[in-house]
């Protein structure tokens, strides 16, 4: 019972011994993360910055004051009444994109970092927006978001943080001023959509013109290629035909027609001429002769019949 007793006072020391070992390990051994960093404080004073890896502390001298995230971050802003240089009060609300740069600057340099931003923020927001009027603010966010960003970012130097971006987010007016946004931009639209109308009517009656022109134009040009084509037939056709006359004429020749044939060829061509609607008839001079010689034997015979019967003088004529 004696051994049990002091063999218990011996290990009870020894288990408060390890047990105190291991409190010491957990708490002053420590395993820094990825884009973290630790501020270390030796004595209520600074005394070094802890980056990724084991890190071993100085018990109970040693102290973690601030554990700090290097990654960047993403600050949300609500939204911040700003009157504009038209004193139309409009409520703007930022986001602002920053990263740690110095822990220990982040760390002493000014107390609730992400508070301060935001105040430093809506002030230069008033600033700038104060000297814009609305129309300015709704159409220049680009060169407000580059000008407070340059501003804040100058001014959070001295806490070790680096300013990426600024946007603003919304931009929202007052009612009414919207209401009347609204029927200004309805009217802009409607005016835009009758200025495309009369274009387009315009447009259709100049194709119109255009098309009948072209329509004129094209009927011109066919019917001038329709005259000059008959025309060309007339003038083909004249040609072929005096080609024949001519070719006619030349195997009259060659054949060499008799008298008899030429004078049987005047009395066709004066018999054609007679059929016709002419009231004055040139007749060549040998068919006038013959025609002199019958009308002379038509009177001779007209004479000696005088004093002949009716029924004899029908005899004669009939031979």
């Amino acid at each position: 019972m004696e051994v049990l007793t002091s063999s218990l006072a011996v290990l009870i020391p020894l288990l408060i011994l390890v047990v105190f070992v291991l409190a010491v390990l957990v708490k002053y051994v420590r395993i820094v993360p990825q884009s973290e960093v630790y501020v270390v404080e030796r004595l209520g004073a600074y005394n070094a910055t802890l980056s990724t890896g084991l890190h071993f502390l100085v018990p109970i001298i040693d102290y973690i004051s601030n554990r700090v995230s290097m990654k960047e971050q993403v600050a949300d802003f609500p939204p911040q009444p700003v009157i504009t240089k038209d004193n139309v009060t409009i409520q703007i609300d930022t986001v602002v994109y920053y990263f740690i740069t110095d822990a220990k600057l982040y760390t002493y340099g000014v107390d609730r970092p992400i508070v301060a931003i935001e105040n430093l923020t809506a002030t230069t927001l008033r600033n700038i927006i104060g000297d814009l009027e609305l129309d300015e603010c709704l159409t220049s966010r680009d060169t407000i978001n580059a000008q407070v960003r340059s501003i804040v970012d100058e001014a959070t130097d001295p806490w070790g943080i680096k300013i990426n971006r600024v946007e603003l987010k919304n931009i929202i007016p007052p009612r009414d001023i919207q209401d009347a946004m609204e029927k200004q931009m309805r009217a802009e639209r409607e005016r835009r959509e009758q200025i495309l109308r009369a274009e387009g009517e315009k447009r259709a009656v100049i194709m119109g013109a255009e098309g009948e022109r072209e329509a004129v134009i094209l009927k011109a040009e066919a019917a001038k290629k329709a005259a000059i084509t008959e025309a060309e037939g007339q003038a083909e056709a004249v040609i072929l035909m005096a080609e024949a006359q001519a070719r006619s004429i030349e195997l009259i020749s060659k054949a060499a027609p008799t008298q008899a044939y030429l004078t049987l060829k005047s009395y066709e061509a004066l018999e054609k001429v007679a059929d016709g609607q002419a009231t004055k008839l040139i007749i060549p001079s040998d068919v006038q002769k013959i025609v002199n010689t019958t009308a002379t034997i038509k009177e001779t015979f007209n004479a000696l019949t005088e004093h002949v019967e009716p029924e004899q003088k029908e005899e004669l004529e009939a031979e």
